[in-house]
């Protein structure tokens, strides 16, 4: 399965030291050099470095004019979306609205952070799919409680 991830699932499962979810669920990451700079680039959470975990795939997004529908995100996302097309990914991990939406659009098959916590959930992977995603929230991920209740549900919690 060759998954793409933007940055903020990153930054996301980094906040409750679940990073380590990724590889277990997914095995390689294939990843843009776009996503890598803008995760090394830090901010109020710390990602390890992307190029020192031996399941990161570094990618250099294929240069073509991007898809009129790719202008309005930002260079990370653009270069995710851009990349995962070319290679014909079968799941890209993206929490932004807009670049969801434009991914669909695109064809991809798209999953979040919180998709990737309730697929952890039900592997028994993660002991709590709500205090995981609470966690998150009160790191200052922002996620729609009722999107959470929601999918909690659909592991009885």
């Amino acid at each position: 399965m060759k998954v793409f991830s933007n940055t903020t699932p990153f930054i996301a499962l980094a906040s409750i030291q679940r990073i380590d979810l990724l590889p277990k669920l997914f095995g390689q990451i294939h990843v843009v050099e776009e996503v890598i700079g803008e995760c090394a680039a830090g901010g109020l959470i710390a990602v390890p470095p992307l190029r020192q975990l031996d399941w990161i795939v570094p990618v250099v997004a294929p240069v073509q004019p991007a898809h009129h529908v790719l202008l309005e995100l930002d260079n990370g996302e653009k270069a995710t979306l851009q990349a995962a097309l070319f290679e014909q990914a079968d799941l890209v991990l993206m929490d932004e609205k807009i670049g969801r939406n434009m991914a669909e659009y695109l064809g991809l098959k798209v999953s979040g952070t919180l998709g990737v916590l309730l697929k952890a959930r039900k592997l028994g992977l993660l002991g709590s799919f709500r205090g995981a995603a609470q966690l998150m929230q009160a790191q200052g991920i922002f996620y729609n409680s009722a999107l959470i209740d929601r999918m909690a549900a659909t592991v009885e919690e």
